[in-house]
């Protein structure tokens, strides 16, 4: 099977997300990075280009100069990966899905609200595909635990909680020269959220994957304990759901002793499930009345939809990267699809895109809204 040519805006040196996409795109074998625009300097760009091993005259200064290449190469790139900050994201997808190369872009959608209206635009005048690495969708026992919640397991689903607490922003690590922090407690890189566009939009991205279902309200209590912080670092939220369900989510970067645990609870009226990133080859399923039930990755209990993603046999842990990878392969597959002459709309399957982002974003807008109100209701 031909590798699907791929480039990369961002990711350059000290640049921790970029690795993680290209490992993943490597990991099942159905890509080649062939090209890239790795940082926001061309010398910069150059350098990183040089560490990978590209070849000198794929390496970009600039995204503009890359897509335009690029695009007039007979063996040009076929799809590009995003992995800039959040300001970047629109300005630099525009001119590949204006050439009808796929963009893979890393989370949350866009920075500003224009942006992703703008973005929104893009998408739909372009014959490309938009994917959006919502990374935690692609873990087995999510994809085990949606099924389960189809399936009608749950019965009524009443009860959603996720959570996502970290602690690495407990100190003022963005006035230490923590490249990662600086960006993300910038208004202008980051956007209107802190906490809760880094790693709230996963947490919400990941109940509505599971469940199916997106809240129409929100009450939010935003605040930033970080001394001069601009934008939130922890934040509370209660959501109400037009099925009678209710919610609440949490996340924070200031809480001691969480270093990625994200977490998903659902409760219905027949039984409940619950799910921790940072153990995440397990699955707790109680029917109600019953004892609780453990299902693994691919041992007893799972089904298909667990089974397809999962590469290694039961008692080997597999986590974030192979999450990670899964979205790639799909992506993969729905290029190839394309190609075919498959529609858009029928090939992204399980793979968050634009609407996904598009529901982050009113996630953000309502949550600064709420929380300016006084943690009043508002509509999402």
């Amino acid at each position: 099977m031909t590798r699907i040519r791929l480039g990369m805006v961002g990711g350059g040196a000290d640049a921790f997300i970029g690795g993680v996409h290209r490992i993943a795109s490597r990991l099942d074998g159905h890509f080649d990075l062939v090209a890239g625009a790795l940082s926001s300097t061309p010398e910069k760009a150059k350098k990183s280009g040089e560490a990978l091993g590209l070849d000198p005259d794929r390496s970009y200064g600039s995204y503009d100069e890359m897509a335009e290449a690029e695009a007039g190469r007979s063996d040009g790139i076929e799809a590009v990966s995003i992995v800039t900050p959040n300001h970047v994201h629109f300005a630099a997808a525009k001119p590949f899905l204006e050439r009808g190369i796929h963009v893979i872009c890393d989370k949350p959608l866009t920075a500003t609200f224009d942006d992703a209206a703008a973005m929104e635009a893009a998408v739909k005048d372009s014959d490309a595909l938009f994917v959006l690495t919502h990374n935690y969708t692609g873990y087995p026992m999510i994809r085990q635990a949606r099924a389960m919640v189809e399936d009608g397991a749950l019965g009524t689903l009443r009860v959603v909680q996720a959570e996502y607490p970290q602690d690495w922003m407990t100190d003022a690590v963005e006035t230490e020269g923590v490249k990662q922090a600086e960006w993300r407690t910038d208004p202008e890189r980051s956007g209107a959220g802190g906490a809760i566009g880094d790693i709230g939009t996963h947490a919400y991205n990941l109940a509505a994957f599971v469940t199916g279902q997106l809240p129409d309200r929100l009450a939010a209590d935003l605040h930033s304990f970080g001394a001069g912080r601009a934008l939130d670092d922890n934040a509370h939220i209660m959501l109400r759901y037009d099925s009678g369900a209710r919610g609440m989510l949490w996340c924070s970067q200031v809480a001691p002793g969480r270093e990625n645990g994200l977490r998903l609870r659902l409760y219905g009226d027949k039984g409940a499930l619950e799910w921790a990133q940072e153990d995440p080859n397990y699955l707790w399923f109680t029917r109600h009345g019953e004892p609780s039930q453990r299902i693994t990755r691919n041992g007893a209990g799972a089904t298909e939809p667990a089974t397809s993603v999962s590469r290694i046999p039961p008692g080997h842990p597999e986590g974030y990267l192979e999450a990670f990878a899964t979205l790639y392969t799909e992506a993969a597959g729905a290029i190839r699809a394309v190609q075919q002459g498959q529609s858009r709309d029928a090939v992204m399957g399980a793979l968050p895109g634009l609407s996904d982002g598009l529901d982050g974003m009113a996630f953000i807008r309502a949550c600064v809204a709420s929380s300016k109100d006084d943690a009043a209701w508002v509509t999402i």
